[in-house]
């Protein structure tokens, strides 16, 4: 199985950056994509952000962070990051790192993941 460890998140004001990674180690059956998720205070489910094709340079994000948000990994697959840059008082969430998806649902459908990290807060003030 996989595990996947968050760094710390962080505080920043609009318009500030923010780099996010994830730690991961194990192995999994399937594992094509890796991602990174938010949920937001109040919403019910969590929102897939970015994705990325493992070992490979594919990448999706959601239409809100398209030019400002960047995923890649790193040191041979073991990192995955999220840098975000010009963050919104709506970017605030709760954001996971996600892995163990096949290649034959999408790449930002939270059901095609089955090994997450424990979450990182993220908050942005006007």
């Amino acid at each position: 199985q996989l595990l996947l460890v968050e760094s710390v998140g962080g505080s920043v004001q609009a318009g500030g950056s923010l780099r996010l990674s994830c730690a991961v180690s194990g192995s999994a059956n399937y594992n094509y994509f890796m991602a990174w998720f938010r949920q937001a205070p109040g919403k019910k489910e969590r929102e897939g952000v970015a994705a990325i094709q493992t070992g490979g340079s594919s990448t999706y994000y959601t239409a809100s962070v398209k030019g400002r948000f960047t995923i890649a990994q790193g040191n041979g697959n073991n990192l995955l990051y999220l840098q975000m840059d010009n963050l919104q008082p709506e970017d605030t969430a709760m954001y996971y790192c996600a892995g163990g998806a096949s290649h034959w649902l999408p790449p930002l459908q939270l059901s095609n993941y089955n090994y997450w990290g424990q979450g990182t807060q993220v908050a942005v003030s006007s």
